[in-house]
């Protein structure tokens, strides 16, 4: 009987407290719109001039390069963000599931990395727009064929990271379900949009066709109610069981 105390004792210490699981979420909720705005919009809009392909953006880079820099600037905080929230999730998971827990941290160090690789693709597109404008477009033709190449690098770059995005979001939403940790529609709404986005976006260029953008337009609503529902209620804190405790030790 006194055994059975202590570790009923001992398992009732790890199980995280109410006010620890809403000042968590609150924290999650306000990384993930930050998150939102660093990573996954204003890099995507002041980048645009990447995305006229060769030989257009050859001038277009080069004219557009202090708002580039900006972008690559801001995809920095915004990948170092990621990776904060895996870290700041990994707080509550690991009470349900370690093995999820460490999953997510690392699909956000994944992204983070592929962030990185995505902005180091378009400053070698912004280096040989500065270059071709700089040569009074005299050798163009070789140019274009470099600049071609560059862009296709980017390009694929791009995919990678975007599947990356995706993973991560989808490992979070399902986390969110299967955990009870946000109202389960809001969290089913949020697997769905992610979906949507893999589908519409990701999967189309993947294959080699044209995405299909209105497919991902439903996440953006989504991603920012569930911030702000995190940044009011936090988590919620259902009653662990004893299995989800005993994957912690």
């Amino acid at each position: 009987m006194k055994s059975y105390n202590l570790l009923n004792q001992e398992e009732k210490s790890v199980q995280p407290s109410s006010q620890s699981t809403f000042t968590i979420g609150r924290t999650f909720g306000i990384l993930l719109l930050l998150q939102l705005i660093a990573a996954l919009t204003l890099p995507f809009i002041l980048s645009k001039p990447v995305t006229y392909g060769s030989p257009a953006f050859l001038t277009a880079v080069a004219a557009h390069s202090f708002q580039i820099r900006s972008a690559v600037l801001l995809s920095f905080v915004g990948s170092g963000l990621t990776v904060y929230l895996g870290i700041t999730a990994f707080q509550i998971f690991r009470h349900y599931n370690i093995s999820v827990a460490l999953l997510f941290v690392v699909v956000c160090a994944i992204s983070c990395t592929l962030d990185i690789v995505q902005a180091g693709t378009i400053m070698s597109m912004l280096s040989i727009s500065n270059a071709f404008v700089a040569s009074g477009a005299a050798n163009s033709e070789r140019y274009e064929v470099i600049g071609a190449a560059i862009a296709a690098v980017r390009r694929s770059a791009h995919i990678m990271q975007l599947l990356a995005i995706g993973a991560w979001m989808f490992v979070f939403y399902i986390s969110l379900l299967r955990f009870k940790l946000i109202p389960r529609v809001l969290a089913a709404i949020g697997v769905l949009g992610v979906t949507l986005q893999f589908i519409g976006v990701t999967l189309m260029m993947l294959l080699g066709y044209p995405s299909i953008g209105e497919m991902a337009m439903p996440l953006l609503p989504i991603q920012i109610t569930v911030a702000v529902w995190l940044m009011i209620k936090g988590f919620n804190n259902p009653t662990l069981k004893s299995g989800a405790v005993s994957d912690v030790r």
